[in-house]
């Protein structure tokens, strides 16, 4: 195989590179093939030290293990720029060693020396040289640019699209003709990042590495690194840890309001999910109720919605309430379901004879005054059941923490959110009505009291039910878990209400 590739026939581009630059001829003497055997026992010897050490082998034995790095940045100081780059990296809050810092600031100045006797010296210089500005490039490359944590990997409840470096991104990255300019491009650039990193280096030396501030800076510097979908110039972003929305538009703010998030998983959760999984009994089964990080794209209006029921809900919540009360159900407006048929009489069910564990009902609530879910839902396709919803617990919204639901999102303002989400004037005063709303369009008041009047009509006894309104174009949503941010020039923080902070910080410890 060696004497077949066309490499081996005369001075390999390295060895013509370095003798013009050196003016030396001693590396117009390099010879590919005993190279190569050196560049193999290296290769083996570090592989395992790599991040990507199926990558970078499949990758130099396709390339018949030139070192490209060195022949296309040595010379013109690329891979003194990625040595600058790597050790400046603890502006991004990493520890350089992690990018075999030392490794290539040492063998970039024995090179550079130029005081080899011998041809076969050279050999072990270039492959280790070779090997280490390629795995400090692919890993500087990816932290930076993708961030050091799947956050899919690490949490159980993130379902946001983030996209990861694979072998393919790996192999670009290794191609590169401008080194310089992949280092400046993978760079964050959002003006918080910038913030943070002006603020980091402050608070780590006021305060140290270990302060609640510089953790929760670095855990919100990982959250930017991380490749989110692409959201465009308007989209809805749930702020779990502010337990606020904000609809964002051309970098504006177009509305913002108070939100109430699902409750934090219950202290020991992982410990009582074991014996839970043991037991299999209701009553070890600890309660969860966070809600989780997502992406979708709201795409339609449920007014006067029915709540279908969760059979979570059903088995910890209205199992016992109709225990306790035989017309809890019916005063609440709940219809029992058997076998996809409606109980007429849900008050006489027996429910002794059921265990929670096996309840064969399904639960509806139906549209009105009580119903959870007040007069709006707003939907988005997702796994997870969860939606945006209005709710007739207002009080909820003056308190501070408000991780208080069973997961779903309450809306403070749901009217204004649903005129923002309609975009359509008609639509809107459509929608005012069905939740007994005079319209805009001083027109429609005739329309408005003839609905009015048939709601009232207490001979014909008129039946509220649900009603849909699509919105003109699905608006992008991301459910999202920010501690930290920069506003007006100063830092924002909150409290880390699900302990996501803590867990991402562990994941990370081991990059610093």
């Amino acid at each position: 195989m060696l004497s077949s590739c066309n490499w081996f026939k005369d001075v390999p581009e390295v060895g013509i590179v370095l003798s013009d630059h050196f003016k030396n001829k001693l590396y117009k003497n390099f010879d590919t093939a005993v190279y190569n055997v050196v560049f193999k026992k290296h290769l083996d010897s570090l592989k395992s030290k790599f991040s990507n050490p199926n990558t970078l082998t499949n990758y130099y034995y396709s390339n018949e293990y030139k070192p490209e790095l060195v022949t296309r940045f040595f010379v013109n100081g690329g891979l003194d720029s990625l040595e600058n780059y790597i050790g400046r990296s603890e502006e991004h809050g990493f520890n350089p060693d992690l990018f075999r810092y030392k490794q290539l600031g040492s063998l970039l100045a024995i090179l550079q020396a130029n005081k080899f006797k011998s041809i076969d010296e050279v050999y072990p210089v270039i492959a280790d040289l070779e090997l280490n500005a390629a795995e400090g490039l692919i890993k500087y490359n990816n932290f930076v640019y993708y961030g050091s944590i799947n956050p899919r990997k690490l949490f159980s409840r993130y379902y946001v699209p983030v996209k990861r470096p694979d072998s393919l991104s790996v192999t670009e990255v290794l191609q590169t003709k401008d080194i310089q300019k992949l280092l400046t491009d993978i760079q964050p650039s959002s003006p918080d990042y910038h913030v943070f990193q002006g603020k980091l280096s402050k608070y780590k030396a006021d305060s140290g590495s270990k302060s609640y501030m510089v953790k929760t800076i670095m855990v919100n510097m990982e959250r930017l690194r991380w490749k989110l979908p692409e959201l465009g110039d308007e989209y809805v972003q749930v702020n779990i840890p502010d337990f606020s929305l904000t609809w964002f538009k051309d970098q504006d703010t177009l509305t913002q309001m108070k939100v109430c998030v699902g409750g934090k998983r219950e202290e020991g959760y992982a410990d009582k999910i074991k014996q839970y999984l043991k037991s299999g009994n209701l009553d070890d089964k600890p309660k969860n109720h966070e809600t989780p990080l997502l992406y979708s794209k709201l795409n339609s209006i449920q007014v006067n919605p029915i709540w279908n029921i969760p059979v979570s809900i059903a088995q910890s919540e209205i199992y016992w309430q109709a225990v306790r009360d035989p017309y809890y159900l019916s005063n609440s407006n709940i219809k029992v379901y058997y076998k996809g048929k409606q109980v007429m009489d849900p008050d006489t069910i027996q429910w002794s004879k059921y265990s929670r564990e096996k309840l064969p009902f399904q639960f509806k609530q139906g549209s009105g005054e009580g119903n959870a879910l007040g007069k709006f839902k707003f939907i988005f396709d997702n796994g997870s059941s969860i939606y945006l919803h209005d709710t007739n617990n207002k009080s909820a919204f003056s308190r501070a923490n408000r991780a208080i639901s069973h997961g779903c999102v309450r809306v403070e303002k749901p009217l204004q959110f649903a005129e923002t989400l309609v975009k359509d004037k008609y639509e809107y005063d459509q929608l005012r009505m069905e939740v007994n709303l005079p319209p805009i369009d001083t027109t429609k008041m005739e329309i408005y009291r003839k609905k009015m009047a048939k709601k009232a009509d207490t001979v014909n006894v008129y039946k509220l039910k649900p009603k849909w309104f699509g919105v003109k174009k699905p608006v992008p949503l991301i459910i999202n878990y920010i501690t930290a941010w920069s506003q007006n020039g100063s830092l924002q923080f909150r409290p880390d209400v699900y302990g996501l902070d803590e867990t991402l910080w562990d994941a990370m410890k081991k990059f610093m």
